[in-house]
């Protein structure tokens, strides 16, 4: 006997149909998710054993970055130590981009600390893209060799302080521009000039910056060399009091309470800047870069002032002994401008010991 089919025919082509829109929908699904997961798939970053980078560097848009493309050559520096280091390695970068035919960048790091007192124009790079390239790391000594106009490397990352006019005197002009001073800041240093310009009528202002904190016992320890005594200091005050009428000297140190007891005051002519611990450098900073010439003691902070200034500059020399490591690191003609002012240290406490 047979049996009779209940089954209704709409019923099953609507079945059908279903059945074929689901399978349908399934797809498109499925290809969605693919086209998603390939577009926001972060980028992997796989260096060859052949030492070549096949890495695709995808730019994140904002206000300090600059678009490229995998073709570009990025230079970087590495940011490494406080303001005046920074200066330095900014100043080497953009020197060494500029002869090797790179586009230069900076770090985040880098960008943070500087873009707050200068108005800086290199652009930055954000880490999620520094992260990604293998870059080549080159490690530069304090002053400029033959060596470094032909590095080689699409990826480079510049290593080291370098801080000597030997790198970029030669573009002193655009290294000034990169380190113009945001017109706040100026407009606070010009105040503060002019009320110590009451009651003179020829005023010329003598930027001084002691370094001393870890130095007064990492030169004498670890680099057989001293930091600017009091008679080095008197010696250089005296060359601008002989000089000029009206002299004004504004101190800035991380070490104001020595400088307090040991630079003589008595004449009304001398200011001490700051805490004395240089809590706000970029202040301290910009009032020794406005000022018309500089003593400096060592170290950067007081080299970039005096470059900045323009003026004379008055600097310690001869501060090791001639057996002392740090002349392997340092050397002092690609220290200290041709022109400059070389007052020399007294060792004899060396010698003593």
């Amino acid at each position: 006997m047979r049996r009779k089919c209940h089954c209704n025919p709409q019923r099953l082509v609507l079945k059908h149909r279903r059945q074929k829109l689901c399978l349908l929908f399934l797809v498109l699904y499925l290809s969605l998710c693919l086209v998603i997961s390939a577009y926001f798939l972060p980028i992997i970053n796989f260096c060859s054993f052949f030492g070549t980078c096949p890495c695709t560097i995808s730019w994140s848009e904002n206000s300090n970055s600059t678009n490229f493309d995998n073709h570009s050559n990025v230079w970087t520096v590495e940011p490494t130590g406080r303001l005046g280091n920074q200066m330095g390695q900014y100043a080497a970068l953009y020197a060494l981009a500029k002869i090797n035919g790179h586009q230069a960048y900076i770090l985040p790091e880098m960008y943070q600390l500087l873009s707050h007192i200068f108005k800086i124009t290199l652009p930055v790079l954000p880490m999620s893209n520094a992260n990604a390239i293998c870059w080549k790391e080159y490690e530069l000594h304090d002053w400029m060799s033959n060596e470094y106009r032909t590095i080689k490397g699409k990826y480079v990352k510049l290593t080291g302080y370098p801080c000597s006019w030997t790198f970029y005197h030669h573009i002193r002009d655009e290294i000034r521009r990169e380190f113009t001073f945001h017109d706040f800041i100026k407009e606070e240093v010009n105040q503060y000039l002019e009320q110590l310009r009451v009651g003179r009528n020829n005023v010329t202002y003598i930027g001084i910056h002691v370094r001393r904190g870890d130095y007064v016992h990492v030169m004498p320890k670890i680099w057989k060399g001293v930091i600017a005594d009091k008679d080095y200091l008197q010696k250089a005050i005296a060359y601008f009091r002989k000089k000029y009428a009206e002299p004004v000297f504004i101190v800035a140190s991380n070490g104001m309470k020595w400088c307090r007891k040991n630079i003589d005051d008595t004449k009304g002519d001398v200011y001490f800047l700051g805490d004395g611990i240089e809590s706000t450098p970029g202040k301290d900073f910009a009032l020794l870069a406005h000022c018309n010439h500089t003593i400096m003691t060592i170290g950067t902070f007081g080299y970039w002032a005096g470059y900045l200034a323009g003026g004379e500059v008055v600097y310690l020399t001869n501060f090791t002994l001639p057996e002392s490591p740090f002349l392997k690191v340092f050397h002092y003609e690609a220290a200290f401008l041709p022109h400059w002012v070389g007052i020399p240290a007294d060792l004899s406490v060396l010698y003593s010991n």
